[in-house]
């Protein structure tokens, strides 16, 4: 009767301390509802080794231990959630940089390109009505002018841009090499706490946690390996790794880090200086499949897979910063050599031809048996950022080719040289209106196709005529030409939301899904809170009644 007295006060104290340990897990749960990435933990309730009684009476039970804390963890959603991240995670990242430049091109606008090259060519019109006048002479340097600085905006905008999006690629890196330490000093800590076979809930949920914030930015993989030895506690040993295209970034207590590293060369003739190359820290390449550092370097990069101007392999298929740089190099260098040199194709079968272009007019005070002006309306700024004259320009593209082998060539109607200069040397970042035209308008704004004509705008219905010619680029006139560069940029904005919406949809659902496993619902938790109260206010009525019982026997009956 004795122990069996006592043995009940033993199963009802268990009861007590495990009503304890579930109300304590309880209140841990939802004081931790909102913590970003933590898990829902619950006891590991079994029932205690039970005592033989003698005479095959069978087996005592002894009530009940907790055996563990665990956290409610699904470890194939944290795979499927990482493996989703990193394409979320890039396509968010090039959406909003398309964003930002589409707000570059300001289209449509009053102040946008079309409103622009339309007021220049409007102003030309005018003064084609009176070629002497002075008036709309000023007038159309000044649309030239904005014409210019048009480009040359945009051009500064994309490289602030680029510098911006290298900067950033420098960050991530940055952040990349923090996240790989954290990991890193978890693990540790995490190993320390179990190799004695206790369970390091938290701090599994913060490891996770980090990996989650790394997934978004680089593609990765995470998991636990067995090391083939055994803890004290029997269990295996493990060890957390994560890995980058086959690279180990963590192994357990060793880190890899990345590092940026300024190229030497350029990937491309449009790039800024200075842009880093991402390695790892012992100098190999790194394989950059996904996330937030590849959309950073893909709108950096991105000339939609032209050969890269290193001579080494190519550039990302992406239409990133150069390839519209690029575009509105390829426009202004056309645009100016047909304007300045007449040097287009005005039939369509793809050969360059030879008509009337600013520099084949004549200045308003020429006279008979006076020269062409040869003065250039579209030029470019020389080294300390002044607009060039048509005489050194030209001199410029002369030299040079000359030193590259470029020669006149007898057998076309145009200059070989100039078309090889137009392409070589005008940029959007340098376009300008030359300084013959700038310094005097009135007198080198050449209108006329005959000297001593004041009255004459042959040369100016010419240059006139080019605005519609449909010859002038791939894409049509000089305003098609925009408008389907803008309308690119469109498309892959529309592209990159629609690809971000799906999988901002995946990730949703696969969250939800986490959230329906290890997150914490107020109700259920209210409810185990309730359960365990229950139990342990009737263990301690047992209790209670188990010291009745001795107080009878101790006291009463003297036993």
């Amino acid at each position: 009767m004795k122990n069996t007295t006592f043995l009940g006060l033993d199963i009802a104290l268990r009861g007590l301390y495990a009503s304890q340990r579930g109300m304590a897990t309880v209140s841990h749960n939802v004081d931790n509802t909102n913590t970003p990435g933590y898990s829902r933990q619950v006891i590991n309730q079994k029932a205690a080794r039970p005592m033989l009684i003698a005479g095959k009476a069978g087996m005592l039970g002894m009530g009940s231990d907790v055996v563990s804390v665990d956290r409610v963890r699904d470890t194939y959603l944290d795979d499927k959630y990482w493996s989703e991240a990193q394409y979320y995670g890039e396509w968010s990242v090039k959406d909003t940089i398309l964003t930002d430049m589409q707000a570059i091109f300001n289209e449509p606008s009053d102040t946008g390109f079309a409103k622009i090259i339309s007021d220049f060519y409007d102003t030309l019109q005018q003064l084609s009505t009176n070629p002497s006048d002075p008036g709309t002479r000023n007038a159309v340097k000044e649309k030239g002018i904005i014409v210019a600085k048009y480009f040359n905006s945009v051009a500064a905008h994309f490289d602030h841009l680029q510098e911006d999006l290298n900067n950033m690629v420098y960050a991530k890196v940055a952040e990349i090499n923090n996240l790989a330490d954290q990991i890193r000093t978890l693990n540790l800590q995490i190993y320390n706490y179990e190799v004695m076979g206790n369970k390091a809930n938290d701090l599994r949920d913060q490891r996770t946690y980090l990996v989650d914030k790394l997934s978004k930015i680089i593609n990765c993989q995470a998991y636990e390996v067995e090391t083939g030895l055994k803890l004290p506690n029997g269990e295996p040993e493990k060890r957390f790794v994560v890995v980058i295209s086959g690279k180990a970034l963590v192994d357990h207590q060793h880190v890899v880090h990345l590092k940026c590293e300024v190229r030497e060369e350029k990937l491309n003739l449009e790039d800024i200086g200075n842009l880093y190359e991402v390695l790892w820290d012992d100098g190999n390449t790194i394989d950059i499949k996904s996330g937030e550092l590849k959309g950073y370097l893909d709108m950096r990069d991105g000339n939609d897979g032209i050969p890269a101007a290193n001579g080494q392999g190519y550039t990302p298929s992406c239409k990133g910063i150069p390839y519209y740089q690029r575009k509105m190099n390829e426009f202004v260098q056309v645009f100016a050599r047909t304007f300045n040199e007449g040097i287009i194709d005005v039939d369509g079968d793809g050969v360059l031809d030879k008509i009337n272009g600013h520099a084949d007019g004549y200045k308003l005070s020429s006279i008979e048996g006076d020269d062409p002006s040869g003065i250039r309306f579209f030029i470019m700024l020389d080294d300390e950022g002044k607009p060039m004259s048509s005489e050194d320009f030209i001199n410029m593209i002369y030299q040079q080719a000359g030193a590259a082998g470029i020669t006149d060539d007898s057998d076309t109607p145009y200059d070989e040289r100039l078309v090889w200069g137009y392409s070589r040397f005008l940029t959007a970042r340098n376009f300008c209106v030359s300084e013959d035209i700038i310094s005097d308008p009135v007198e080198n704004i050449s209108a006329s196709s005959e000297a001593g004509q004041t009255g004459n705008n042959n040369n100016l219905a010419s240059l006139l005529k080019m605005r519609h010619n449909t010859y002038m680029f791939m894409e049509g006139s000089g305003e098609d030409f925009i408008k389907t560069l803008i309308s690119t940029m469109g498309v892959d904005g529309q592209q990159y939301a629609v690809y971000l919406g799906i999988q901002e949809g995946i990730m949703k659902q696969i969250e939800n899904r986490r959230l329906s496993v290890s997150g914490v619902s107020l109700n259920e938790e209210m409810v185990n809170l309730v359960k365990y109260q229950q139990v342990y206010a009737a263990a301690a009525k047992m209790i209670q009644a188990y010291a009745e019982v001795l107080d009878i026997l101790v006291n009463r009956l003297g036993l």
